[in-house]
C-alpha cells in the first residue's frame, strides 16, 4: 500500500513540471506579444485634442517635432520683424532690441543689431527722447520653402518708415527687401516673459512657436548661407 501512494507521487512530478514549464513558455509568448504590440504603437502618432479660444475641442494629428504650418512661419516672420522695427520714444530702440533679439539665434544676433539702427539719426540713438518713431510696413511675405529638416527660408518685402523731430511728418522710407532664415527650435527659447512690459509678453506668447530666426540675407542671394 505504501508503495502505491510512492508511485503515485513519483508519477505526480513529472507531470507538474511539464505543466509548469508550458505556463512559463506561454507567459514569455504573451510578453513577446505585448512588446511588439508596444512598438507598433510607438510608431504611430497619437491624435491630440485641443480647446479653440470659442470652447470648441478639436482632434488634430500630431506632427513632428520640427514640423510647423507654413502660416505659423509667416506670422512668426512677420511680428518678429514688425516688434523689432516699431519704436517710439516712450518705447526707444534699444529696449526694443533687447527684447525682440530674444527671438534671434545667438550668433545672428550682433550681425543684425547693425540692420535695425541703420537709416536712425545719430542724435536719436544718442538721445531717444526727441520725439522719433519708426514703423514697419510690410508689402509681402513669401511662402516658406523648406530646405532642411526644420529649416525654411522665405521672402520679406517691406519698408521702414522713420520719423525724427516734431515737425517730421513724412517719413524716411528705407526699403527692407530680405530673404529670411528659419529653425525649427526644440523647445522654447524663452521661458518666464516679464508680465509687467507688454512688449515681453507678446515676444512670449510669439516665441511658443519655438522658431528663431537663424539667419537674414539680401534678397537678391539666392540661398541664406
Amino acid at each position: 500500500m505504501l508503495f502505491n501512494q510512492n508511485n503515485k507521487k513519483n508519477n505526480f512530478l513529472p507531470v507538474f513540471v511539464v505543466a509548469t514549464f508550458g505556463l512559463n513558455v506561454l507567459t514569455i509568448l504573451l510578453l513577446m506579444f505585448h512588446q511588439s504590440m508596444l512598438k507598433r504603437l510607438s510608431g504611430q502618432l497619437p491624435q491630440s485634442l485641443v480647446q479653440l479660444v470659442d470652447g470648441r475641442a478639436i482632434t488634430i494629428g500630431s506632427q513632428e517635432n520640427l514640423e510647423r504650418n507654413p502660416e505659423t512661419i509667416r506670422r512668426f516672420v512677420g511680428e518678429t520683424m514688425t516688434m523689432m522695427f516699431t519704436w517710439s520714444d516712450k518705447q526707444p530702440p534699444q529696449i526694443v532690441w533687447q527684447a525682440t533679439s530674444e527671438l534671434l539665434s545667438g550668433d545672428m544676433r550682433r550681425k543684425f543689431e547693425v540692420e535695425t539702427t541703420q537709416g536712425i539719426p545719430k542724435g536719436v540713438l544718442a538721445n531717444p527722447g526727441g520725439n522719433a518713431e519708426s514703423l514697419l510696413l510690410i508689402r509681402r511675405i513669401s511662402q516658406p520653402e523648406k530646405i532642411a529638416d526644420g529649416q525654411w527660408q522665405l521672402e520679406i518685402v517691406a519698408n521702414r518708415l522713420i520719423f525724427a523731430g516734431y515737425n517730421s511728418k513724412d517719413g524716411e522710407a528705407i526699403p527692407f527687401n530680405k530673404k529670411i532664415l528659419i529653425r525649427a527650435l526644440d523647445t522654447q527659447a524663452i521661458s518666464i516673459p516679464n508680465v509687467e512690459n507688454p512688449l515681453y509678453s507678446a515676444i512670449y506668447r510669439l516665441n511658443e512657436a519655438r522658431l528663431e530666426i537663424a539667419n537674414i540675407c539680401d534678397i537678391q542671394q539666392k540661398k541664406c548661407p
